[in-house]
């Protein structure tokens, strides 16, 4: 047990430090090729953000721990909105410019709904899996033709900007992507093999601690860059990286297990959490979008968003107890 959870602590610190490494090499790598900022941002930039959710996925389903993958997933997009725009949105209210943001929001409560139809029948299989992936080929394709056209007038295009190293080689920027690439596959090894420990140790499921420990540890990425984003007035780089963070979750992360491990899909799933998800994609919606103008996430949503996921984690840590009616 203790040794388990030295793995786990070990892991998220050199995999929130590998993907914050594989990011900078990435981002600086492509801005070296000629790439625009805002193309970074919303493709290479958000790919590496859930860079640490995919390596953990891709561990859990080689290993046979399909389960903690999907847990992964989902809590993950759950974690991305109830706590780091909760905890962003108590920081400073968050108000969104950016005309790409407005036409993510559909998208992403679009593709979060069309999964969960396709895992009603209660199987993530080797077809879905292919569906998902086709699924991010066409979203991230349509992200880059939105972003090309509103380029000249997108606020993100200047907050991506200040983020993306400048001064960076193209060597250097290949190293540090290569390195940081390593350093991902080897902690998400230990971080699962310390999960799956401590799950067999509590006599608790591997979903509930993916839902639990891992989404959480694996959402640190994204919660340290938009609190980051708030206190510098980038609201939405802060909102963007969440949902770009999502979309990847849905399409990309979900898409592993069903190609590698194929299993059926636990009724908890499909009962109580994704139905969450849904619930906070659609707040995300309204707030983000606002009636007519900017949206603005402020500290009152912020702070029903932060209740919402305490009161989901907190059910989550009774509803596995043994003495827990129905455990």
């Amino acid at each position: 047990m203790l040794l388990a959870s030295g793995a786990i602590l070990v892991g998220f610190v050199v995999l929130i430090w590998g993907a914050d490494r594989f990011v900078i090499g990435a981002a600086a790598l492509a801005r070296n090729l000629g790439v625009s900022p805002l193309l970074i941002g919303l493709t290479v930039v958000g790919l590496g953000t859930s860079a640490p959710e995919i390596l953990v996925s891709i561990m859990a389903a080689l290993q046979g721990n399909p389960e903690l993958a999907v847990g992964n997933a989902v809590g993950s997009n759950i974690a991305n909105i109830g706590l780091i725009l909760g905890v962003s949105a108590l920081v400073a209210p968050l108000t969104v410019r950016s005309h790409v943001l407005w036409r993510e929001y559909p998208l992403l409560a679009g593709v979060s709904l069309a999964v969960y139809l396709m895992l009603a029948d209660g199987q993530l299989g080797q077809l879905d899996g292919l569906m998902m992936l086709a699924g991010l080929v066409g979203a991230m394709g349509w992200i880059v033709h939105l972003g090309r056209q509103r380029a000249a007038v997108e606020p993100l295009e200047d907050e991506f900007a200040e983020e993306i190293p400048a001064d960076m080689g193209t060597g250097a920027a290949l190293a540090w992507t290569t390195l940081g690439l390593l350093l991902l596959i080897a902690s998400s090894r230990l971080l699962v093999w310390g999960a799956v420990e401590i799950a067999t140790a509590l006599g608790v499921s591997d979903l509930v601690i993916g839902l639990t420990i891992v989404a959480i540890g694996t959402s640190l990425p994204e919660l340290a860059a938009s609190v980051t984003a708030t206190l510098k007035g980038e609201d939405d780089l802060a909102v963007g990286n969440v949902i770009g963070s999502n979309l990847f979750n849905m399409l990309a992360v979900l898409s592993v297990p069903g190609l590698i491990a194929p299993a059926a899909v636990s009724d908890s799933v499909l009962s109580r959490d994704m139905p969450l998800m849904l619930a906070l994609t659609a707040a995300l919606f309204f707030m983000g979008r606002g009636r007519g103008g900017n949206g603005t996430i402020n500290r009152l949503e912020g702070g029903l968003l932060l209740s919402v996921f305490l009161a989901y984690q907190t059910w989550l840590y009774l509803s596995s107890q043994p003495t827990f009616p129905g455990a």
